[in-house]
């Protein structure tokens, strides 16, 4: 599963994340992959031609999650990889949200969506059926993975919520590497399987100025992070 946390503020809004992911699943790293979306920057699925997470010149950040049993394609189901995209065709997180809601469940396996930008953020769920479910994320931290925001019956929220809360920002890249304890609460997935983490993003999405993605391309605790580029001229404020 992967892991996103979420700091909102009247600041702005933090993020760290990382992805969980088939190790063979080639991919691309964030960039302007597709050509009708010049204003998204994306790391790409090549699977699938979809993301995982994803930024526009707005300032709208999306990112998608597997839910529970989820993991991977389904025969005559559309790809989970668009939802980011679609989410990011739109100029603010609230229309990202709305646009995301008039959606069919039922065209995808189960998804978490994440969407954001300086001033407001939304979960939205998929369950295989009617419309998604959206619900605002208001002020506070929040960790979401394959279930429900905060559920602190999943181990690894358990586990990391209380760490995250109590932390600066500037430490979050070390939560973000953990592989100590066991393989179901760890934050940082050791191979197994053919399965683990496969990268890492940090994003900050401040009022009043641009947002600025760090991304590290492999396990963070092996993979350095290093800045996105960002070629937009506007941002959202």
């Amino acid at each position: 599963m992967c892991s996103i946390v979420l700091r909102i503020d009247e600041t702005g809004i933090c993020i760290g994340a990382n992805r969980d992911e088939m190790l063979n699943r080639p991919w691309q790293l964030p960039a302007c992959h597709w050509p009708e979306l010049p204003f998204v920057v994306a790391g790409r699925d090549t699977l699938a031609g979809g993301t995982w997470l994803g930024l526009n010149a707005s300032g709208v950040v999306a990112a998608v999650l597997n839910r529970h049993g989820s993991l991977g394609p389904a025969p005559g189901l559309r790809s989970r990889g668009e939802l980011p995209l679609i989410a990011l065709g739109a100029p603010d997180a609230a229309s990202a949200a709305a646009a995301i809601a008039r959606l069919d469940a039922g065209q995808y396996r189960s998804f978490n969506l994440v969407i954001a930008d300086a001033r407001s953020a939304f979960f939205c769920a998929g369950l295989t059926a009617g419309p998604p479910q959206v619900m605002p994320l208001n002020a506070g931290v929040w960790m979401i993975t394959s279930g429900a925001p905060n559920d602190l019956s999943q181990p690894r929220i358990a586990r990391y919520l209380p760490q995250f809360t109590a932390a600066p920002f500037a430490a979050w890249p070390a939560l973000l590497a953990d592989q100590s304890g066991d393989w179901d609460s760890a934050l940082n997935i050791a191979p197994r399987g053919g399965f683990g983490t496969v990268s890492a993003a940090l994003l900050r999405l401040p009022r009043g100025g641009p947002p600025h993605w760090d991304f590290a391309p492999g396990p963070p605790d092996s993979a350095a992070f290093a800045p996105v580029s960002l070629p937009f001229g506007a941002y959202a404020a």
